[in-house]
């Protein structure tokens, strides 16, 4: 029938729940309950099935309201969208504080090496502005908005990349309707050569000792081994035998994130490394860099950052470390496939498949060649790492 205000007031309740429909309006319903309670509902159909939308209780909107807002809703049902399953998802979403953390457990902890890392950047840049607030209400504008307090375009990247990751997982589970970070334009950025240099590693390498030494430590590590930060972090007693440090490929639960490219590697433990190891390798499984409660280090920007800033030099990263000791590989002779190899990039050629040689001499003689090298920078002593003789024809 054609839906008056009487008609509203006069509907008496029935044993059991009953719609009006209204000519008026297609799909808009007046629902009317045993208890006597009555609300609107658009109801229409999407892939084959029924889809309720309550709008809200009719004493408290009116008729003409209920009408529009069925127009808007049935707008959005023929421009391809479900506003039934988006009311849901917002619902269910809480606030941004509380996908994000859902995120994490059940997604991020399980399938990315790299959680910590994001999840630092989302609550260094978004959960400060978003934490309270309701997931689904969260726009573009409101990204661009935190988007442009990073001062650095790579962190301000990366953060998108992180941000953007909770709401894909969001609108795949069903808890968001949108992911308000795509289409938005990242910044461009140039591909990064950062590298200490000569005069450079001295410094760095001194004033590393003034701050928490379990992350110093650390980083000398990185710059003397080569591997990866976050791999360096979780650097474990049990994987270090017999002078190698054995970098299982998978991930072990709780223990291990496993390497980048899924590949065990091993790496010589040269003796300036092992100098820097004195005294943390002693003890049974645990991590080598460790909290006071025994965990691994949260991460190693931080101390980075502050050796940069005490000593007025151009940013770097623990990552620039790992770049350091590469472009020290190629610099002392020993060419890229050595560096490659090292570094553990990933080799997917067919020579790699059939190249079960082992360079077990090579890459000790390659680590102590460069581990010498850094070190005589270091302490100023570059006369005798001139006589550190590369090992040509590695490879």
């Amino acid at each position: 029938m054609r839906i008056t205000e009487l008609t509203v007031r006069r509907a008496k309740p029935q044993a059991r729940a009953f719609l009006t429909w209204d000519t008026r309006a297609p799909n808009l319903a007046l629902r009317t309950q045993p208890s006597g309670h009555k609300s609107w509902a658009v109801i229409y159909s999407r892939n084959g099935r029924s889809r309720w939308l309550t709008l809200g209780p009719a004493a408290g909107i009116p008729l003409d309201e209920a009408r529009t807002m069925a127009a808007e809703a049935m707008l959005k049902v023929h421009k391809g969208l479900d506003p039934a399953a988006e009311k849901r998802a917002e619902r269910s979403a809480g606030t941004f504080a509380d996908l994000h953390a859902r995120y994490l457990t059940e997604h991020a902890m399980k399938h990315n090496k790299s959680w910590e890392q994001a999840a630092a950047l989302v609550r260094r840049h978004a959960m400060p502005k978003w934490g309270k607030l309701a997931a689904s209400a969260i726009t573009r504008d409101d990204v661009k908005v935190m988007l442009g307090r990073i001062a650095a375009p790579i962190a301000a990247n990366q953060t998108l990349a992180s941000v953007s990751a909770v709401f894909t997982w969001g609108v795949r589970e069903g808890m968001v309707p949108a992911n308000p970070c795509k289409l938005i334009v990242r910044n461009p950025t140039k591909d990064r050569e950062r590298i200490l240099s000569a005069s450079e590693i001295p410094l760095v390498w001194k004033a590393l000792d003034a701050i928490e030494p379990a992350t110093a430590a650390a980083l000398k590590a990185t710059l003397l081994l080569g591997q990866r930060p976050g791999e360096i972090r979780h650097m474990r007693r049990e994987h270090v035998k017999d002078g190698w440090w054995e970098l299982p490929g998978a991930p072990i639960a709780g223990v291990w994130p496993g390497t980048k490219n899924g590949d065990g590697h091993r790496v010589w433990l040269s003796e300036p490394a092992q100098n820097i190891l004195a005294g943390r390798l002693d003890g049974g499984p645990g991590y080598v860099f460790a909290t006071r409660r025994g965990g691994p280090l949260r991460d190693l920007d931080d101390g980075m950052r502050a050796v940069c800033a005490k000593l007025g030099i151009e940013k770097a990263t623990p990552h620039d470390l790992r770049r350091t000791f590469g472009s020290m590989v190629t610099a002392l002779g020993f060419g890229r496939p050595a560096m490659d190899r090292i570094l553990n990039h990933a080799d997917r050629s067919v020579g790699s498949i059939y190249d079960r040689h082992s360079y077990s001499v090579e890459d000790q003689r390659i680590m102590a060649a460069v581990a010498a090298k850094i070190v005589a920078l270091a302490e100023g002593a570059e006369g005798e790492a001139a006589n550190v003789v590369p090992l040509r024809g590695g490879r």
